[in-house]
């Protein structure tokens, strides 16, 4: 098999690859990695000295990718399979990008220093780094729920590289810091995220992580 997946099935940036992956239907090895190990935890920090998920391994082509945009992207462009989540139309592809990189900067980023601080020692936690993330996301939440209006998907009518972004980041923003009634627009489009066959699928393979998640 060509292809390696070096992921964990709660990494929210491994989501989104995972949603990708099956969204265009791709054959693929998954690759669970345990820092916990000592081997499995030198393995990996020497294949990638960052020792950040997901790290893409196409044995055909010789190449490794690590970061999920660039992942996805390398996917779009010699593995296409059933799904083309970068649009033709170039003004398309641009908003899909832009998403993208909204969702990964202004939610994904302070959601996960929300859940970061969860797990930090009692005398370790920061408060005002907490703070200022809840403000953070709660401004991205507002955009968004004037963005989202009248759309379907993030950049349009398409589901896109920007919705693979979308849906773990809002997944975990909102267990979080929940919507709540005044973000419909972002509550709906969420909605429609976690029904999608692709993160649905993703979801119910974490599950049994689920316990792992801090509370």
């Amino acid at each position: 098999m060509s292809l390696k997946l070096f992921y964990h099935p709660l990494s929210s940036y491994c989501m989104k690859v995972l949603t990708a992956l099956y969204e265009k239907d791709l054959a693929f090895e998954a690759q669970l990695v345990n820092f916990g190990d000592p081997e499995e935890n030198a393995r990996f920090t020497e294949m990638w000295p960052i020792r950040k998920f997901p790290v893409l391994q196409d044995g055909a082509r010789d190449r490794l990718i690590p970061e999920s945009t660039p992942i996805i992207e390398y996917l779009e462009m010699h593995y296409p399979g059933k799904a083309q989540l970068l649009p033709t139309d170039p003004e398309m592809a641009h908003e899909a990008r832009w998403f993208d990189r909204f969702f990964d900067l202004h939610v994904h980023t302070h959601m996960q220093k929300i859940v970061g601080d969860k797990l930090r020692p009692e005398d370790k936690k920061d408060a005002f780094g907490v703070e200022e993330a809840i403000t953070k996301l709660r401004t991205a939440y507002s955009v968004l729920e004037s963005r989202l209006k009248h759309r379907t998907w993030a950049a349009g009518e398409q589901y896109t590289l920007a919705d693979c972004s979308a849906s773990p980041a809002l997944f975990y923003a909102n267990l979080n810091m929940p919507l709540g009634s005044e973000h419909p627009n972002v509550s709906h489009y969420l909605h429609r995220l976690m029904n999608r066959p692709s993160f649905a699928r993703v979801v119910e393979e974490a599950k049994p992580y689920f316990h792992m998640l801090p509370q």
